[in-house]
């Protein structure tokens, strides 16, 4: 369906059903992710280690963690996965 068609009189429709509303929502949060990271700049920390001082460096710690756990349950998946009929045997 179309964001221009109508949809039956049965059937809502929602905010998030409009492609052009989740647009809005992610470049929403690019926007708001890149001022952090701007903020970030100007902003004194005062970290322990020398690698604390880079701009942005708990995004990227953030994304590099997310991901990281990603790919481990991946191997997690393929290690301990079963065949669908398992335990029908």
């Amino acid at each position: 369906m179309t964001d221009n068609a109508k949809p039956p009189k049965s059937e809502k429709r929602y905010w998030l059903d409009k492609s052009r509303n989740i647009s809005k929502i992610f470049w929403g949060l690019v926007i708001f992710c890149l001022s952090l990271v701007v903020v970030d700049i100007f902003y004194e920390r005062h970290g322990y280690f020398d690698i604390e001082h880079f701009p942005g460096i708990y995004g990227l710690y953030g994304l590099i963690s997310a991901l990281s756990i990603v790919f481990v349950g991946i191997g997690l998946r393929r290690l301990v996965m079963r065949d669908e009929d398992y335990y029908d045997r």
